[in-house]
């Protein structure tokens, strides 16, 4: 059971990256889904969650509100983060969990790898 996180990369200041969230070894449709990152050195910061809710909840960190966009398409077992208006302080590694529960809620069960997000021109 695994989430594996992909998209990361290089982009300059003002650009976009979309982050994906695959679940590997198990069905997405009961699992909410949180987002976190994690600059080296630094506490992980929790930036997004959606639910597995019919009204698919999404909440975020007022860090990334507005410009960071969560979805999910149970039918591709994917999770997205659709990322906006990126900073250099955007800059991190960036995870994906799940928990065992419609709505977000805390532990989560299983995290991803990580991947990398580098905002610099």
């Amino acid at each position: 059971v695994q989430p594996v996180e992909s998209g990361g990369g290089l982009v300059q200041p003002g650009g976009s990256l979309r982050l994906s969230c695959v679940a590997l070894g198990f069905t997405l449709d009961y699992y909410a889904i949180g987002w976190f990152r994690q600059v080296p050195g630094e506490e992980r910061e929790g930036i997004s969650c959606i639910s597995s809710s019919s009204e698919r909840s999404t909440y975020y960190a007022d860090s990334v509100k507005g410009r960071f966009t969560a979805t999910r398409d149970n039918a591709e077992n994917t999770v997205y983060l659709q990322m906006n208006s990126l900073k250099p302080e955007d800059t991190a590694v960036y995870y994906c969990a799940a928990v065992s529960n419609f709505y977000c809620s805390i532990p989560y069960d299983y995290w991803g790898q990580g991947t990398q997000v580098t905002v610099s021109s």
